[in-house]
């Protein structure tokens, strides 16, 4: 199983960035995706999750009304529009994707489920 993301880049502030993760090997309908990012010296911090559905979605309280989840589960991937970003948006942003869900909700997520390689995302000020 992999998942491999994309579409980051440096970008000025207030602009705009997509990205994408496609996942391969096994399908993730009905399992929740989302998005992690990591900026230098920080822990890594949760940004957004979609259910498997594509119905239900959740936001950092940092990225709501300026980041929007997305999926099309017929490609088997994961999308991040990401408007107004500001230069604290800054970090490497990872793709995952739940290996299972029993006993948890669409947007937790843990070590052992699938992770992508990241993609730097940088927003000059």
């Amino acid at each position: 199983v992999q998942l491999q993301a994309s579409g980051g880049g440096l970008v000025q502030a207030g602009g705009s960035l997509s990205l994408a993760c496609a996942a391969s090997g096994r399908t993730f309908n009905g399992y929740g995706m989302g998005w992690f990012r990591q900026a230098p010296g920080k822990e890594r911090e949760f940004v957004a999750a979609i259910s498997g559905s594509g119905y239900s979605t959740s936001y950092a309280d940092s990225v709501k009304g300026r980041f929007t989840i997305s999926r099309d589960n017929a490609k088997n991937t994961v999308y991040l529009q990401m408007n107004n970003l500001k230069p604290e948006d800054t970090a490497v942003y990872y793709c995952a994707a739940q290996a299972g869900t029993k006993g948890r909700s669409y947007n937790r997520f843990l070590p052992n489920d699938y992770w992508g390689q990241g993609t730097q995302v940088t927003v000059s000020s």
